[in-house]
């Protein structure tokens, strides 16, 4: 089946064992030809995802529950992070191009997308050099990225920071480094600069972007930065 699609599905707010069992699906269908690439984007009820790089001493408080969380390893690459309410999650089901077998540069992409739409909301954020994601100054970390494929098909993928409790990464130390790097849009647009003007698109404006609009341009951007790897693109 040839498809030069790729289907956006927006799942509202869903406990992660069912976003998981999902992508399992999709990966599976896409495998067999009989789906094409999907985007898949969720907010995730309260959650820790630890993947395969994750370091034994990965809690920052004592005891094997994580604070009541519900603790669960999966396939991706890197370490642990926390999921939730706010967090705007990005998982792309992507059969990648037989000359585009690389997960490197698949990361890149999607900390690409991820720039480029904070950008247009007034945030300059960018890369730090030995981690991935996507950071403020280097300093400041907004979103997160770990990725597997299985038959070269992509699946998990980022967690953009949009306005989550950041207190909740307390109980981990999220991919490696101490959870006082975590930042979210919030923070930097309003409680950190209570006085910058937000662009988008149109022209200024002074409120707080909702998901919807962050989600809009994230599509838009994934879909760009994504469409070289893409088979069916």
């Amino acid at each position: 089946m040839t498809d030069r699609r790729i289907v956006v599905r927006d799942l509202g707010r869903l406990a992660y064992h069912e976003a998981w069992e999902l992508q399992k699906q999709l990966v599976a269908e896409r495998h067999a030809r009989r789906a094409p690439d999907t985007l898949l984007i969720v907010e995730h009820e309260p959650v820790i995802t630890v993947g395969r790089g994750t370091k034994d001493d990965f809690l920052a408080v004592a005891g094997p529950s994580a604070g009541g969380l519900e603790i669960v390893s999966v396939e991706r690459g890197g370490q642990a992070t926390w999921h939730g309410p706010g967090q705007i999650v990005a998982y792309p089901i992507v059969k990648l191009r037989d000359d585009r077998h690389d997960l490197h540069g698949w990361m890149r992409a999607l900390e690409e997308a991820t720039i480029r739409t904070l950008a247009e909301f007034g945030l300059k954020a960018g890369r730090r050099e030995g981690a991935t994601g996507v950071w403020i100054d280097g300093q400041r970390k907004l979103c997160s990225i770990g990725v597997t494929a299985t038959h070269w098909i992509t699946w998990h993928g980022l967690a953009l920071n949009h306005e989550p409790d950041l207190s909740q990464f307390a109980v981990i130390n999220p991919c490696g480094f101490d959870a006082a790097v975590m930042t979210s849009m919030r923070r930097e647009l309003v409680q950190g600069a209570p006085k910058r003007v937000v662009v988008k698109r149109q022209g200024p404006v002074r409120a707080f972007p909702p998901r919807a609009a962050v989600v809009e341009t994230l599509v838009q951007h994934l879909g760009a930065t994504l469409a070289p790897f893409r088979e069916s693109a």
